[in-house]
């Protein structure tokens, strides 16, 4: 029995480990990045909810007599603050002219396949501002 020269036994074997392993990389880039896009959506909602309970947080007697509305500070920062707790994440409340205020977020994504090739915490971030307005007959005063 004569041998060929060129044998390829086993060739195919080389070709399916490494387009596996190529495939494996890409499906956990899908996944990780699809994880870190969700996570970003995840803080602007949080964000955003923070400066929407702080803006809740009113001074009540010249709201009533139809004054002026502003922002009672320091409840509305411990409401936006307590909001930031409650979600698990890191952030900042800022009030700026009595009458808005502006949460910045913090947050981490762990990666799920890629940590396996060393790629550590993703960090998230995201910016939202709430800002009360008085207005009469459909307009802003």
């Amino acid at each position: 029995m004569t041998r060929r020269a060129y044998d390829e036994r086993g060739s195919i074997t080389l070709w399916l480990a490494v387009s596996s392993f190529v495939m494996m990389i890409l499906v956990g880039l899908a996944v990780d990045l699809g994880g870190q896009v969700h996570a970003k959506q995840r803080a602007h909602d949080i964000a955003a909810e923070a400066a929407r309970t702080g803006g809740e947080q009113v001074q009540a007697a010249p709201a009533i007599k139809g004054q002026y509305v502003a922002v009672d500070a320091v409840t509305a920062r411990r409401a936006a603050e307590d909001y930031l707790a409650a979600s698990g994440v890191t952030g900042t409340v800022i009030i700026t002219g009595g009458n808005a205020i502006t949460v910045d977020v913090t947050d981490t994504y762990t990666p799920k396949f890629l940590s396996f090739i060393g790629i550590g915490d993703l960090t998230v971030t995201s910016h939202a501002s709430a800002r009360l307005i008085r207005s009469l007959g459909g307009s802003e005063q």
